[in-house]
């Protein structure tokens, strides 16, 4: 029987296997013959019991200081604590820390929608795309054109107000974070109550209303209504802050793929993160999201051992000419400013591909 053209391809494409996947499955067979994806549930109680102590404790001290705007650094040690757990509950819905896939969906739902306030379906849907499409336009929610745009198309689509917002939108980034926790908030509440499927909304309507109920309603209670309204002010605006800055680093600046992108994985997800030198310091201060390009890498990958994957993976880059990108914080936060400033430029005029514009000057 005559072999289709398709047919053959397939046949070429078994007999002569692309390098750069095989590069990806021998990297992926050392990290598991390492034991790096083994669950490390000892470091994880550790982590959630010094979350929960510290947790405790501001609580404790806003009890005891009671009416004095020293409560405003209560707040912003809430805002911290909260922003710590959001991490833990980052790594649970990744399935980092129990080995039954049930375990971790449901503490990231506990810790995330009923502590921290982010809804964990929410969350599941949107980060999922994100993994599989890094920096790709159109697929990647996370550079979707909102208050800030995060590529030159979105920019020159800007009309009105925007444009001149836009045109500086990289001195305006840090500033805008303090309102990405009500946002999220708010963001969380409206995905649950809207119409369609959402896993388990009944569990997480009730836990995230509690969630954003009980902690204003302490706050009012026990505080004069101005100072309360600082106090949730802070708290929510450290908290966003806090967020923000540890994920902005982590893609912002890197390379922006068209959505008609075929870049392999290794390639995809090499060539669109970025970390953050530092060592344990940072894994600790940054939950693990410093290590950005073994993350993207091993999404299930523990926390502890991101910096000896990191070791592997920058061999298979440098074997196969795949520019791997660290920084320290100060500098990625330069380039991200530097690269939301150049887009800015775009904003309201038209956007002319630069490889359409330079043939046609050819």
């Amino acid at each position: 029987m005559e072999k289709t053209p398709f047919q053959g391809e397939n046949q070429r494409r078994r007999q002569s296997p692309n390098p750069v996947v095989n590069s990806y499955v021998t990297l992926l067979r050392q990290v598991q013959e390492a034991g790096l994806l083994h669950r490390r549930r000892g470091y994880y109680v550790t982590v959630f019991a010094i979350l929960t102590t510290a947790w405790t404790g501001t609580w404790t001290g806003f009890i005891l200081l009671q009416d004095t705007w020293f409560q405003l650094l209560i707040a912003a040690a809430m805002g911290v604590v909260l922003a710590q757990f959001g991490f833990l509950a980052h790594e649970a819905a990744h399935r980092q820390i129990f080995a039954s896939k049930a375990m971790n969906e449901w503490s990231a739902r506990l810790i995330g929608t009923g502590l921290v306030g982010i809804s964990y379906a929410m969350w599941a849907q949107k980060h999922t795309r994100h993994h599989n499409h890094p920096n790709i336009i159109d697929k990647d929610p996370d550079i979707h054109t909102g208050a800030i745009a995060f590529h030159p198309q979105a920019a020159a689509s800007r009309r009105g107000f925007m444009i001149r917002l836009t045109r500086h939108q990289g001195w305006l980034l840090f500033p805008l974070l303090f309102f990405l926790g009500a946002s999220l908030h708010v963001d969380s509440m409206k995905y649950l109550v809207r119409r369609g499927s959402v896993d388990h909304r009944w569990v997480e309507v009730p836990l995230l209303a509690v969630r954003l109920l009980i902690v204003p309603a302490l706050v009012f209670w026990l505080l004069p209504f101005g100072m309360a309204f600082a106090f949730l002010g802070v708290q929510v605006g450290v908290f966003g802050f806090y967020m923000g800055a540890s994920f902005a680093p982590n893609h912002k600046g890197m390379p922006i793929l068209p959505a008609s992108s075929r870049a392999d994985f290794l390639h995809r997800q090499v060539l669109t993160g970025r970390n953050i030198a530092g060592g344990w310091f940072m894994d600790a201060l940054m939950g693990g999201l410093n290590r950005q390009i073994e993350h993207h890498l091993f999404p299930d990958m523990p926390r502890p051992y991101l910096h000896r994957a990191a070791v592997l993976v920058r061999a298979v880059c440098k074997e196969q000419g795949i520019p791997y990108t660290e920084t320290s914080l100060i500098v990625s936060y330069t380039v991200v400013v530097r690269y939301l400033s150049a887009v800015g430029l775009f904003a309201g005029g038209p956007f002319e591909c630069p490889i359409v514009e330079s043939s046609r000057r050819r």
